[in-house]
């Protein structure tokens, strides 16, 4: 990437708005004013307004952060996961055209220490039925190698990390189980370098909740 493009900003991160579907069966966000401008505006005397917003939404809507309470009951949830292992991480883009992503793809990189983002292209369907079905991801294999070689962040472009044509969450377990975020639903991991990055997706401290939505983003070195 060109010198002039150094500190960029890159947003990865989907809209979030009234109704959207993030995963067939699960509700869309309803947003509206809990204090609007109209009725702010007897409060005060000198002109001012104002509103504040409320929003009910599952925690699995729009960009999203999994933490390891998301898998298991005594896992690290939202509020324990520390700002430095979702914040200013150096990234790694790996780009992928197959619906199985396997551990080969990965084999002879450096991981270690890094977000390991792979990039489908299926954000392509972002808000389409073509999202959700036949959508890559990564295989049991792919994921113990990354646990193995000490990656600390995975995500993908994809509408899940699993394959949710079966009834079993093996990466989620793997990644989860090595107390490895991971940030489901990106976008435009298209416009990013292969490296030379750092990567964030940090999510509000909440006790109690192990996923919730993240405004992603990467600084290009």
């Amino acid at each position: 990437m060109a010198n002039a493009a150094r500190g960029r900003l890159i947003d990865l991160s989907h809209d979030i708005f009234e109704g959207m579907v993030t995963y067939k069966g699960l509700p869309g966000p309803h947003i509206c004013d809990y204090w609007s401008r109209a009725a702010s505006a007897a409060n005060y005397d000198d002109g001012s307004t104002f509103q504040i917003g409320r929003i009910d939404m599952v925690a699995n809507t729009g960009t999203y952060l999994d933490t390891p309470f998301h898998r298991f009951a005594d896992g690290d949830d939202l509020a324990a996961v520390g700002i430095e292992r979702v914040a200013g991480l150096p990234g790694l883009v790996v780009r992928s055209d197959l619906a199985a992503i396997d551990a080969g793809l990965f084999d002879g990189l450096d991981v270690a220490g890094k977000a390991v983002l792979v990039n489908c292209g299926w954000d392509r369907h972002w808000g389409s039925d073509a999202y959700f079905g036949d959508h890559p991801y990564l295989t049991e294999a792919a994921a113990a190698l990354l646990v193995e070689r000490g990656a600390v962040l995975v995500g993908i472009d994809s509408h899940n990390i699993d394959d949710t044509s079966r009834r079993s969450r093996p990466v989620h377990t793997a990644l989860l189980g090595a107390g490895i975020p991971i940030c489901e639903h990106l976008t435009r991991l298209g416009d990013l370098p292969a490296e030379g990055f750092h990567f964030t997706a940090a999510p509000p401290k909440i006790v109690g909740m192990g996923t919730f939505a993240v405004r992603a983003f990467a600084q290009i070195d």
